[in-house]
């Protein structure tokens, strides 16, 4: 049933609490960097660069901190996206991110599917790596989540599904950064089959293993998947959830929904102004509660520049750091070709730790890289107006 706030509230009030830029923050006009120049703070380290006898496809990069160690996953494969022997890697870094050890399988394709990645979660001594697996030669594309758990970063559980609240398996692959409530509801989103149908879910069990339920939300049916996909979220001052979705109307701006009730009924996806490039952004909160997107801002298809939005009480954007520019001294040349070798920062995740942001992406989707962006009293220590 549709929560009453949701039937009783005109379309302009649910307007008023979207995101929007700030007018000046950025200049779409000026493309490799929107008018922003580099800070010295920022720092970029590499986690995996592809060579002649490695992998030349990488995406989906993930990152999250366990046991004072950082981990990071990312789909790979020989020269395609989504091949059929696409797998699971991950690699460790003792050192905040300066040095990352060799990758290793953290799960391998089966006759049945392949892997990519579901993202992370952290309870207490635990670390649970969501895997989505994809079911081989079924059309429309879809499938289904499970995870793997570790205790010490090295030995992994055996593969299983995630569940929904009455028992079955999530029938879809979850994204990527899911959401944990100050009260520990577990709020994200997965894109549902047949097809790729994204609908916002939520759990209140503290694993993230069971007990999913789908909330109330009207997508945009088009066809094999949903007009609104891939998607992220953060929270307002005031307790109401944003997610945020790449249109694939092309309208190469973001769409947003409102929850005011914790992730359980949303608005009607709306068009803001905020630029994107149709394609998976982050978003999330800092500790001083700071409203965070991290996405390329651009009219076009260019995945550049990668770049920081920050607002103060979740709807105003009004600040804005440039994480890397689409200059040549900065983005390199493609080296191998492939299926959907995307030029630019791609599917950018990020999470705090540590009084940093560590903002995780691939680059031309075979490189995999992390820019590191200081905090001071939880917030960002410098920002650009």
């Amino acid at each position: 049933m549709t929560a009453l706030w949701l039937l009783m509230m005109p379309n302009n009030m649910i307007a008023d609490e979207l995101p929007h830029l700030a007018e000046g923050v950025i200049d779409t006009t000026r493309h490799e960097t929107v008018g922003l120049k580099k800070h010295e703070g920022v720092r970029t380290e590499k986690i995996f660069t592809a060579t002649d006898q490695t992998d030349h496809y990488a995406n989906g990069v993930v990152m999250t901190a366990f046991k004072g160690k950082l981990y990071c996953m990312w789909q790979s494969s020989p020269k395609d996206e989504d091949s059929d022997d696409t797998w699971l890697a991950y690699s460790i870094s003792s050192d905040e991110g300066m040095t990352w050890s060799t990758p290793q399988p953290l799960s391998l394709p089966t006759d049945e599917y392949y892997c990519t990645s579901g993202g992370w979660l952290v309870r207490g001594d635990t670390l649970t790596a969501f895997i989505d697996t994809w079911q081989k030669g079924l059309q429309p594309r879809g499938g289904r989540t499970c995870y793997m758990t570790t205790t010490d970063g090295q030995a992994w559980s055996e593969l299983q599904p995630v569940r929904m609240a009455d028992g079955s398996e999530m029938e879809g692959v979850l994204e990527q950064d899911p959401y944990t409530l100050p009260d520990g509801r577990i709020v994200g989103a997965s894109h549902m089959m047949p097809g790729l149908h994204v609908c916002p879910v939520f759990t209140d069990d503290p694993t993230g293993h069971n007990g999913w339920q789908r909330a109330y939300f009207e997508s945009e049916d088009a066809g094999k998947q949903s007009r609104e996909i891939e998607p992220s979220l953060y929270v307002q001052p005031d307790g109401s959830i944003v997610m945020l979705f790449r249109d694939q109307k092309s309208t190469f701006r973001k769409l947003a929904s409102v929850s005011r009730d914790r992730g359980e009924t949303w608005s009607k996806p709306q068009i803001t102004d905020i630029p994107d490039a149709r394609t998976k952004q982050c978003a999330g909160n800092l500790p001083d509660d700071t409203s965070y997107m991290v996405c390329c801002p651009a009219n076009g298809k260019w995945r550049w520049p990668l770049v920081l939005l920050l607002s103060q009480d979740g709807v105003r954007f009004d600040k804005a750091i440039l994480l890397r520019s689409g200059q040549a001294d900065d983005l390199p040349p493609r080296r191998y070709e492939g299926k959907y070798k995307t030029l630019g920062y791609n599917y950018p995740k990020a999470f705090v730790h540590n009084n940093s942001l560590y903002v995780s992406y691939s680059v031309n989707k075979e490189d995999v890289q992390c820019t590191i962006i200081p905090l001071e009293n939880g917030g960002v220590l410098f920002s650009q107006p």
